[in-house]
């Protein structure tokens, strides 16, 4: 960590990212961290190549998040976060190579420890916790704004407290940002409490095309393009969706397709795992190029729906 903080401190222009659909981790971390070196004296940027997720938009300093990449390469470090690997940050890719130096902060198992940096914790409950103890080292103020973007962080990648990466730190972190000013309540609300009804509908849809496999030890949701344009919602609005799915009894893997890009035959795929807590997914992730944690996982693929269903299927035969 002290050789990460010397970087940041001797740095004076910094560029931000994590990865592309961010989750509240990701945006959690990126703000928290943007917020606390603006504050040390530094001049930032913000990168996701997505758009901010509905249910994130009421965090303090949001709006410094940027779709674009800036126009200046006048940049002496890039801080990626939250990423197993640097391709998660989509369209800045080639942006960050070219930086004179990358740092890599991030929790995920199955981190490929890119950049000359890094900063890489699998024990750590989320990203968030890293950058909490990254900003009390460098004796940055946490005030209600950053505390804020940490709580989220933390609260939303342990499901609440309820997922295995659940550890002592996320409730003793999350106690101190309460103190710093946090709300509960009312990030509970933004976070859990309101949906579209846009998202309604695609959760039934959601829900109705769930498939269980042979031996009723994985589940498989999918959602298409076709879903998204009927009932006017996004990928950001997914989030979440797949819990439904694990929640089944006597299932073990849970499994997400979600379709990206429209193709003539062969089409992008994005499938996010989760398990009950017994399975490795990030090793099944592993082998299709993706990664992640024990319990939560996911990989990209160019494949028909069809072929896709029956290789995720074929799993649910080694459960």
């Amino acid at each position: 960590m002290d050789t990460v903080i010397d970087r940041l401190t001797e740095s004076q222009a910094i560029f931000l990212s994590t990865h592309i659909n961010p989750d509240g981790d990701a945006i959690g971390s990126l703000i928290a961290l943007g917020l606390g070196l603006q504050q040390h004296g530094k001049h930032i940027y913000l990168y996701n190549a997505s758009p901010i997720p509905a249910v994130y938009r009421f965090l303090p300093g949001v709006q410094l998040v940027q779709q674009v990449l800036p126009e200046s390469s006048a940049w002496d470090t890039a801080v990626v976060l939250d990423c197993g690997t640097l391709d998660r940050i989509g369209a800045a890719v080639d942006f960050v190579r070219g930086m004179p130096q990358v740092i890599n902060i991030d929790h995920h198992v199955t981190n490929t420890n890119f950049g000359q940096y890094r900063l890489v914790d699998s024990t750590a409950c989320s990203s968030a916790e890293i950058v909490y103890r990254l900003l009390k080292k460098m004796a940055i103020t946490i005030d209600a704004a950053i505390a804020t973007s940490i709580y989220t962080g933390i609260l939303t990648d342990t499901g609440s407290f309820r997922f295995a990466n659940t550890n002592s730190a996320a409730y003793t972190i999350c106690s101190e940002m309460v103190q710093a000013g946090v709300e509960p309540y009312t990030v509970a609300q933004h976070v859990y409490g309101t949906y579209s009804l846009g998202r309604i509908k695609l959760l039934n849809m959601a829900l109705d095309s769930i498939e269980i496999s042979a031996n009723g030890k994985l589940s498989l949701m999918t959602l298409t393009q076709d879903m998204f344009r009927e009932t006017d919602t996004n990928p950001e609005d997914v989030d979440g969706m797949i819990n439904h799915a694990k929640r089944i009894e006597d299932v073990k893997v849970a499994a997400l397709i979600m379709e990206n890009e429209n193709g003539a035959v062969q089409k992008r795929y994005h499938v996010s795992l989760r398990s009950d807590g017994t399975v490795d997914v990030a090793e099944i992730a592993a082998s299709f190029g993706g990664g992640g944690h024990f319990s939560a996982a996911g990989f990209g693929v160019e494949s028909s729906l069809k072929a896709l269903k029956k290789t995720i299927n074929s799993i649910a035969e080694k459960l």
